[in-house]
């Protein structure tokens, strides 16, 4: 979609507003398909935590995907958007054993990352087929906040930890059915990843019933210009002759399986907002807008770097500014960043917005959330309505003072 197009929804739908391209998102999902075209059986589990909005998933869902779940919330919203059951990984960290029990009913397949609720799950269930998932103690993407797979994170069941794994099964006679790790994002060294699919594999060796290995995800896409991204075809290639012949020694039909999200909806999002105040003090010129770190928060969190586009003024003269928030807090999204002359009114659009950005929005300083809108076959349509003051008190009650 080109910049006029942004201009003409911000027009019609007002700002802020979140814009996601359905045509990328299911090139992105042809791309990771074909990468891997010489593998069987393959599945994509798309992680919904990325970006939940039911008009997405629905789109996903069209493609042949499956999804990756962290909460019974999503479970909800994948069987609202039209996935079976057995479309949906439930993958949870830290839940109550009542929310993984809840979701064992509804036919969903749980990953269990946890020793004493493996224990607890497989006593009452030893005939509900069960993944695992493993800590493989591997760091990935460099930034402990993001990678999930090093030896001190909260998620999964380290490689050591086997053992005890293994007793637990031969005293409960569960049904052990996947192994599952996820890294964590951004990985740029796709050699990183093969080394920890190595681990994954001497791990499958232990058990005999598996129907699955799942790779998890966090492959890196571009953030600015120039950027670097994980070369997901040389990954394809690689991880498809490795894992095919791995199946061959198992000796029985295996399902390759990754979870992507940034992956396949980060490129399609823009999120729009409409410039405020240009603010000259005596070192910075600063662009405030209509929005803050209650709608797009990453760049705060993370130190994520968000191309910022003016395209009420593409061909203007680049200056530098200092993109800044409403929030009163410190929410910076840029500094001193060169972009093309601001000027009151004008609209900034911020590139790479469609994973974990409206997911992560709150109503903090009371703020309401945006709107979010589906461009697809040449128009926007719109997904989500902006929130109005009903909406924020909604579920307040008022007490006699």
């Amino acid at each position: 979609m080109q910049s006029s197009d942004l201009m003409q929804l911000s027009a019609t739908f007002g700002c802020p507003l979140y814009v996601y391209d359905a045509n990328k998102i299911e090139f992105q999902y042809n791309r990771l398909t074909a990468a891997f075209a010489k593998v069987e059986r393959l599945r994509i589990n798309y992680a919904v935590k990325a970006l939940s909005s039911i008009s997405v998933l629905k789109l996903i869902h069209s493609f042949g995907a499956n999804i990756d779940t962290v909460s019974i919330q999503e479970v909800l919203l994948g069987l609202q958007a039209g996935f079976k059951p057995e479309q949906i990984i439930f993958t949870p960290n830290g839940v109550s054993f009542e929310e993984i029990e809840e979701v064992a009913t509804m036919g969903v397949q749980i990953n269990i990352d946890n020793l004493s609720i493996l224990e607890h799950f497989g006593t009452k269930y030893p005939n509900v087929p069960v993944c695992i998932r493993i800590n493989p103690h591997v760091m990935a993407g460099g930034n402990e906040n993001i990678s999930v797979g090093h030896i001190d994170s909260k998620f999964g069941i380290s490689i050591y930890q086997i053992p005890h794994v293994l007793r637990i099964i031969e005293n409960t006679k569960m049904h052990i059915n996947g192994i599952h790790m996820h890294t964590g994002s951004d990985i740029l060294d796709i050699e990183v990843f093969l080394y920890a699919a190595e681990i994954l594999f001497e791990t499958a060796k232990h058990f005999s019933t598996l129907d699955f290995l799942d790779f998890g995800s966090g492959f890196k896409v571009p953030y600015k210009k120039g950027d670097i991204e994980t070369n997901i075809e040389e990954l394809g290639r690689k991880l498809t002759k490795r894992f095919n012949q791995f199946e061959k020694e198992y000796g029985r039909p295996l399902t390759l399986a990754f979870e992507p999200g940034k992956f396949l909806v980060s490129e399609s999002g823009n999120f729009l907002a409409k410039v405020n105040v240009v603010k000259q003090t005596t070192s910075t010129v600063f662009a405030g807008v209509d929005t803050g770190f209650n709608h797009l928060i990453r760049p705060m969190l993370y130190g994520a770097q968000h191309q910022i586009e003016n395209i009420s003024n593409l061909k203007g003269k680049e200056r530098f500014y200092t993109v800044v928030g409403y929030i009163c807090e410190t929410d910076t999204f840029a500094t001193n960043r060169r972009i093309h002359e601001i000027k009151e009114g004008d609209v900034l659009c911020f590139k790479n917005a469609g994973a974990y950005c409206f997911s992560m929005a709150s109503n903090y300083n009371s703020r309401l959330k945006p709107a979010e809108v589906l461009w697809k076959d040449g128009k926007g349509h719109l997904i989500r309505k902006r929130e109005t003051i009903t909406d924020l008190l909604a579920n307040q009650i008022e007490i006699e003072i």
